[in-house]
Protein backbone atom coordinates (compact mmCIF):
# COMPACT_ATOMS: atom_id res chain seq x y z
CA UNK A 1 0.00 0.00 0.00
CA UNK A 2 1.27 3.50 -1.09
CA UNK A 3 1.26 6.00 1.90
CA UNK A 4 1.53 9.79 1.41
CA UNK A 5 4.93 10.76 2.80
CA UNK A 6 3.89 13.93 4.62
CA UNK A 7 6.91 16.90 5.62
CA UNK A 8 6.44 18.28 9.28
CA UNK A 9 8.13 21.32 8.32
CA UNK A 10 11.97 22.27 9.02
CA UNK A 11 14.78 20.42 7.41
CA UNK A 12 18.58 22.04 7.70
CA UNK A 13 19.87 22.77 4.69
CA UNK A 14 21.90 25.67 3.35
CA UNK A 15 18.32 27.57 2.01
CA UNK A 16 15.01 27.21 0.51
CA UNK A 17 16.25 26.49 -2.83
CA UNK A 18 18.31 23.03 -1.25
CA UNK A 19 15.44 21.98 0.30
CA UNK A 20 13.13 21.96 -2.62
CA UNK A 21 15.23 20.06 -4.81
CA UNK A 22 16.56 17.81 -2.31
CA UNK A 23 12.90 17.09 -1.59
CA UNK A 24 12.08 16.69 -5.16
CA UNK A 25 15.00 14.71 -5.72
CA UNK A 26 14.12 11.93 -3.51
CA UNK A 27 10.46 11.62 -3.11
CA UNK A 28 8.92 13.52 -6.44
CA UNK A 29 5.13 13.42 -5.76
CA UNK A 30 5.05 11.26 -2.82
CA UNK A 31 4.97 14.01 -0.61
CA UNK A 32 1.59 15.92 -1.32
CA UNK A 33 3.36 19.66 -0.27
CA UNK A 34 6.70 20.69 0.24
CA UNK A 35 7.88 23.25 3.50
CA UNK A 36 10.64 25.35 2.77
CA UNK A 37 12.87 23.67 5.72
CA UNK A 38 12.55 26.53 7.90
CA UNK A 39 16.17 27.43 7.07
CA UNK A 40 18.53 30.08 9.28
CA UNK A 41 17.20 31.71 11.84
CA UNK A 42 14.16 29.66 11.40
CA UNK A 43 15.60 26.03 12.42
CA UNK A 44 14.48 25.84 15.63
CA UNK A 45 10.55 26.19 15.27
CA UNK A 46 9.40 29.31 17.42
CA UNK A 47 13.13 30.28 18.82
CA UNK A 48 13.20 33.20 16.71
CA UNK A 49 10.37 34.92 17.65
CA UNK A 50 12.38 36.13 20.46
CA UNK A 51 13.89 38.56 18.64
CA UNK A 52 10.18 40.47 18.22
CA UNK A 53 9.49 40.11 21.57
CA UNK A 54 12.91 41.68 22.35
CA UNK A 55 13.03 44.27 19.80
CA UNK A 56 9.27 45.51 20.65
CA UNK A 57 8.78 49.19 21.85
CA UNK A 58 6.13 48.39 24.57
CA UNK A 59 7.44 45.58 25.94
CA UNK A 60 11.04 44.46 28.09
CA UNK A 61 12.26 41.94 29.84
CA UNK A 62 11.17 40.60 32.36
CA UNK A 63 14.08 40.14 34.72
CA UNK A 64 11.83 38.40 37.95
CA UNK A 65 9.68 35.55 35.55
CA UNK A 66 11.08 32.51 34.50
CA UNK A 67 10.19 30.90 30.75
CA UNK A 68 7.35 27.86 30.76
CA UNK A 69 9.75 25.29 31.90
CA UNK A 70 13.19 24.45 33.79
CA UNK A 71 16.31 25.00 32.00
CA UNK A 72 14.56 26.80 29.16
CA UNK A 73 17.00 29.20 27.07
CA UNK A 74 14.09 31.18 26.72
CA UNK A 75 13.47 35.07 28.07
CA UNK A 76 9.77 36.32 29.00
CA UNK A 77 8.77 40.02 28.49
CA UNK A 78 5.91 42.34 29.36
CA UNK A 79 4.38 45.46 28.79
CA UNK A 80 6.72 48.62 29.95
CA UNK A 81 5.76 51.08 32.53
CA UNK A 82 2.68 52.87 31.13
CA UNK A 83 1.62 50.11 29.05
CA UNK A 84 -1.69 48.30 28.73
CA UNK A 85 -1.54 45.32 27.71
CA UNK A 86 -4.73 45.71 25.73
CA UNK A 87 -2.45 48.55 23.61
CA UNK A 88 0.42 46.48 23.07
CA UNK A 89 0.36 45.69 19.01
CA UNK A 90 2.62 43.66 16.75
CA UNK A 91 3.45 44.97 13.84
CA UNK A 92 5.06 41.88 12.29
CA UNK A 93 6.63 38.53 13.04
CA UNK A 94 8.43 37.64 9.86
CA UNK A 95 6.28 34.24 9.09
CA UNK A 96 4.68 36.37 5.97
CA UNK A 97 8.18 37.91 5.12
CA UNK A 98 10.00 34.54 4.82
CA UNK A 99 7.13 32.38 3.14
CA UNK A 100 6.83 34.76 0.32
CA UNK A 101 10.14 35.01 -0.50
CA UNK A 102 10.26 30.73 -0.27
CA UNK A 103 7.25 31.29 -2.31
CA UNK A 104 9.05 32.93 -5.10
CA UNK A 105 11.85 30.43 -5.22
CA UNK A 106 9.26 27.60 -5.50
CA UNK A 107 7.20 29.10 -7.90
CA UNK A 108 10.69 29.43 -10.26
CA UNK A 109 11.62 25.96 -9.42
CA UNK A 110 8.35 25.03 -10.73
CA UNK A 111 8.02 27.04 -13.31
CA UNK A 112 11.84 25.41 -14.67
CA UNK A 113 9.96 21.86 -14.16
CA UNK A 114 12.42 21.28 -11.02
CA UNK A 115 9.24 20.28 -8.74
CA UNK A 116 6.43 18.35 -9.57
CA UNK A 117 3.64 20.04 -10.85
CA UNK A 118 0.78 18.67 -8.34
CA UNK A 119 2.82 19.81 -5.38
CA UNK A 120 2.12 22.33 -2.87
CA UNK A 121 4.15 24.70 -0.93
CA UNK A 122 3.30 24.19 2.74
CA UNK A 123 3.31 26.93 5.47
CA UNK A 124 3.87 25.65 8.94
CA UNK A 125 2.95 28.41 11.59
CA UNK A 126 3.17 28.03 15.60
CA UNK A 127 -0.44 28.64 17.24
CA UNK A 128 -0.48 31.46 19.47
CA UNK A 129 -0.16 30.04 22.48
CA UNK A 130 3.04 28.41 21.71
CA UNK A 131 4.44 31.74 21.27
CA UNK A 132 2.82 33.70 24.06
CA UNK A 133 3.68 30.96 26.47
CA UNK A 134 7.29 30.64 25.53
CA UNK A 135 7.85 34.93 25.37
CA UNK A 136 5.50 36.68 27.58
CA UNK A 137 5.50 36.59 31.67
CA UNK A 138 2.67 34.01 32.86
CA UNK A 139 0.63 36.60 34.42
CA UNK A 140 0.31 38.74 31.04
CA UNK A 141 0.07 35.89 28.88
CA UNK A 142 -4.44 36.03 28.47
CA UNK A 143 -3.85 39.53 27.90
CA UNK A 144 -1.66 39.63 25.31
CA UNK A 145 -2.32 36.11 23.75
CA UNK A 146 -5.29 38.45 21.54
CA UNK A 147 -2.63 41.06 20.18
CA UNK A 148 -0.22 38.22 18.89
CA UNK A 149 -3.16 35.75 17.42
CA UNK A 150 -4.05 39.31 15.58
CA UNK A 151 -0.43 39.85 14.07
CA UNK A 152 -0.39 36.29 13.20
CA UNK A 153 -3.78 35.71 11.16
CA UNK A 154 -2.65 39.10 9.63
CA UNK A 155 0.96 36.64 8.62
CA UNK A 156 -1.48 34.35 7.37
CA UNK A 157 -3.82 36.75 5.35
CA UNK A 158 -0.68 38.17 3.41
CA UNK A 159 0.74 35.10 2.68
CA UNK A 160 -2.49 33.97 1.39
CA UNK A 161 -2.73 37.12 -1.24
CA UNK A 162 0.54 36.39 -2.57
CA UNK A 163 0.10 32.51 -3.11
CA UNK A 164 -2.45 30.79 -5.27
CA UNK A 165 -4.78 29.13 -2.78
CA UNK A 166 -4.80 25.79 -4.97
CA UNK A 167 -0.73 25.72 -4.34
CA UNK A 168 -1.07 26.45 -1.09
CA UNK A 169 -0.64 24.22 2.13
CA UNK A 170 -1.58 25.72 5.82
CA UNK A 171 -0.02 23.46 8.63
CA UNK A 172 -0.61 24.70 12.39
CA UNK A 173 1.86 22.96 14.72
CA UNK A 174 0.02 22.31 18.30
CA UNK A 175 2.82 21.52 20.86
CA UNK A 176 2.39 23.17 24.01
CA UNK A 177 -1.42 22.89 24.17
CA UNK A 178 -1.25 19.21 24.00
CA UNK A 179 1.91 18.80 26.32
CA UNK A 180 -0.49 20.46 28.67
CA UNK A 181 -3.01 18.55 28.52
CA UNK A 182 -0.65 15.77 29.52
CA UNK A 183 0.29 18.44 32.41
CA UNK A 184 3.91 19.43 31.30
CA UNK A 185 3.07 23.23 30.28
CA UNK A 186 0.96 25.33 32.00
CA UNK A 187 -1.24 27.39 29.97
CA UNK A 188 -2.84 30.32 30.67
CA UNK A 189 -6.57 28.37 30.82
CA UNK A 190 -8.75 25.74 32.51
CA UNK A 191 -9.69 22.79 30.57
CA UNK A 192 -7.27 22.47 28.37
CA UNK A 193 -8.85 20.30 25.73
CA UNK A 194 -11.47 22.37 25.42
CA UNK A 195 -10.71 25.95 25.02
CA UNK A 196 -7.77 24.75 23.07
CA UNK A 197 -10.68 23.82 20.80
CA UNK A 198 -11.95 26.51 20.42
CA UNK A 199 -8.64 28.28 19.29
CA UNK A 200 -8.31 25.97 17.14
CA UNK A 201 -11.67 26.08 15.15
CA UNK A 202 -10.67 29.28 14.70
CA UNK A 203 -7.27 29.15 13.20
CA UNK A 204 -8.05 26.37 10.94
CA UNK A 205 -11.57 28.55 9.91
CA UNK A 206 -8.90 31.23 8.91
CA UNK A 207 -7.23 29.51 6.23
CA UNK A 208 -9.02 29.77 3.04
CA UNK A 209 -11.15 27.36 1.77
CA UNK A 210 -9.57 26.04 -1.45
CA UNK A 211 -5.95 25.75 0.20
CA UNK A 212 -5.00 22.61 2.20
CA UNK A 213 -5.11 22.42 5.86
CA UNK A 214 -3.33 20.02 8.52
CA UNK A 215 -2.97 20.20 12.01
CA UNK A 216 0.69 18.79 13.70
CA UNK A 217 0.05 17.52 17.29
CA UNK A 218 3.55 17.39 19.05
CA UNK A 219 5.04 16.62 22.26
CA UNK A 220 8.33 18.75 21.15
CA UNK A 221 11.56 18.39 20.29
CA UNK A 222 14.06 19.45 22.19
CA UNK A 223 17.66 17.97 22.04
CA UNK A 224 15.21 14.84 20.37
CA UNK A 225 13.46 14.33 23.31
CA UNK A 226 9.57 15.35 24.32
CA UNK A 227 8.24 17.38 27.05
CA UNK A 228 6.53 14.50 28.42
CA UNK A 229 6.32 11.46 26.91
CA UNK A 230 2.38 10.28 25.76
CA UNK A 231 1.34 7.38 27.56
CA UNK A 232 -0.60 6.42 24.03
CA UNK A 233 -2.37 8.22 21.33
CA UNK A 234 -5.21 9.03 23.73
CA UNK A 235 -4.45 12.72 23.77
CA UNK A 236 -4.05 12.87 20.01
CA UNK A 237 -7.12 11.22 18.88
CA UNK A 238 -9.26 13.46 21.55
CA UNK A 239 -7.83 16.27 19.52
CA UNK A 240 -8.07 15.17 16.60
CA UNK A 241 -11.90 14.26 17.03
CA UNK A 242 -12.20 17.31 18.79
CA UNK A 243 -10.00 19.16 15.59
CA UNK A 244 -13.00 17.35 13.24
CA UNK A 245 -15.93 18.07 15.20
CA UNK A 246 -14.95 22.18 15.38
CA UNK A 247 -13.66 23.31 12.34
CA UNK A 248 -16.13 24.03 9.60
CA UNK A 249 -13.57 23.35 6.74
CA UNK A 250 -12.77 20.90 5.14
CA UNK A 251 -8.85 19.44 7.24
CA UNK A 252 -6.58 17.50 5.07
CA UNK A 253 -4.85 15.77 7.36
CA UNK A 254 -3.61 15.46 11.07
CA UNK A 255 -1.05 14.48 12.49
CA UNK A 256 0.26 12.48 15.39
CA UNK A 257 3.53 11.18 17.14
CA UNK A 258 4.70 8.49 17.61
CA UNK A 259 7.64 7.26 19.51
CA UNK A 260 10.73 5.34 18.81
CA UNK A 261 10.06 2.47 21.40
CA UNK A 262 6.30 2.36 20.85
CA UNK A 263 5.69 -0.55 18.91
CA UNK A 264 3.02 -2.22 21.12
CA UNK A 265 -0.17 -2.65 20.68
CA UNK A 266 -1.61 -0.57 23.35
CA UNK A 267 -0.01 2.54 22.11
CA UNK A 268 -1.86 2.57 18.95
CA UNK A 269 -5.33 1.14 20.69
CA UNK A 270 -6.86 4.68 20.91
CA UNK A 271 -7.04 4.95 16.92
CA UNK A 272 -10.25 3.06 17.20
CA UNK A 273 -11.39 5.93 18.43
CA UNK A 274 -10.64 8.14 15.69
CA UNK A 275 -14.09 9.90 14.43
CA UNK A 276 -12.41 12.11 11.48
CA UNK A 277 -14.06 12.84 8.69
CA UNK A 278 -13.95 10.92 5.18
CA UNK A 279 -11.57 13.80 3.70
CA UNK A 280 -8.93 14.15 6.17
CA UNK A 281 -5.95 12.11 6.13
CA UNK A 282 -4.45 10.53 9.37
CA UNK A 283 -0.91 10.77 9.49
CA UNK A 284 1.56 9.07 11.88
CA UNK A 285 4.74 10.25 12.57
CA UNK A 286 6.65 7.05 12.80
CA UNK A 287 9.33 7.39 11.08
CA UNK A 288 12.76 7.36 13.42
CA UNK A 289 16.46 7.85 11.51
CA UNK A 290 17.77 5.82 14.02
CA UNK A 291 16.16 2.53 13.52
CA UNK A 292 14.97 3.18 9.74
CA UNK A 293 12.88 1.51 7.78
CA UNK A 294 13.05 -1.44 9.65
CA UNK A 295 11.64 -0.29 12.80
CA UNK A 296 9.27 2.10 10.96
CA UNK A 297 7.60 -1.17 9.13
CA UNK A 298 7.71 -2.59 12.68
CA UNK A 299 5.40 0.58 13.88
CA UNK A 300 3.49 0.62 10.75
CA UNK A 301 2.65 -2.96 11.13
CA UNK A 302 1.64 -2.02 14.84
CA UNK A 303 -0.87 0.87 13.87
CA UNK A 304 -2.19 -1.27 11.25
CA UNK A 305 -4.36 -3.48 13.55
CA UNK A 306 -6.26 -0.66 14.31
CA UNK A 307 -6.12 1.95 10.96
CA UNK A 308 -5.23 0.63 7.32
CA UNK A 309 -5.23 4.02 6.24
CA UNK A 310 -2.74 6.68 7.14
CA UNK A 311 0.44 8.94 5.65
CA UNK A 312 3.33 8.43 7.35
CA UNK A 313 6.00 11.31 8.82
CA UNK A 314 8.67 11.99 11.09
CA UNK A 315 7.52 12.96 14.73
CA UNK A 316 8.59 16.47 14.45
CA UNK A 317 10.42 18.64 12.46
CA UNK A 318 14.44 18.45 11.46
CA UNK A 319 15.89 21.53 12.13
CA UNK A 320 18.12 20.25 14.87
CA UNK A 321 19.29 17.25 12.42
CA UNK A 322 23.11 16.97 11.61
CA UNK A 323 22.00 17.72 7.81
CA UNK A 324 24.25 14.89 6.68
CA UNK A 325 21.92 12.54 7.45
CA UNK A 326 19.26 13.91 5.83
CA UNK A 327 19.65 12.01 2.28
CA UNK A 328 19.43 8.49 4.06
CA UNK A 329 15.96 10.10 6.30
CA UNK A 330 14.15 10.98 2.81
CA UNK A 331 15.36 7.53 1.15
CA UNK A 332 14.03 6.06 4.62
CA UNK A 333 11.04 8.15 3.35
CA UNK A 334 10.49 7.01 -0.04
CA UNK A 335 10.79 3.16 0.58
CA UNK A 336 7.93 3.54 3.08
CA UNK A 337 6.24 4.64 0.60
CA UNK A 338 7.11 2.72 -2.32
Amino acid sequence: MSRNVHLVGSVPLQNAEAVFRALSEHLGERAPQYPDGETGERHYWIRWQQAVFEKHPQLELDTKAKAYREGSPLNVYQPRIGVKPEDVKFETLGYADAALESWEVFKRLKSEQKLPQPVRFLVALPTPIAVVTSFVTPELRAALEPAYERALLAELKKIASKIPHDQFALQWDVCHEVCAQDGAIPVQYADVLENTLVRLAGLGGAVPEAARLGFHLCYGDPDHKHIVEPKDLATAVAFANGIAARVERRVDWIHMPVPRGRKDDAYFAPLADLRLKADTEVVLGLIHYTDGEEGSRERIAAAEKVVKEFGVATECGWGRRDPATIPALLRIHRKLYD
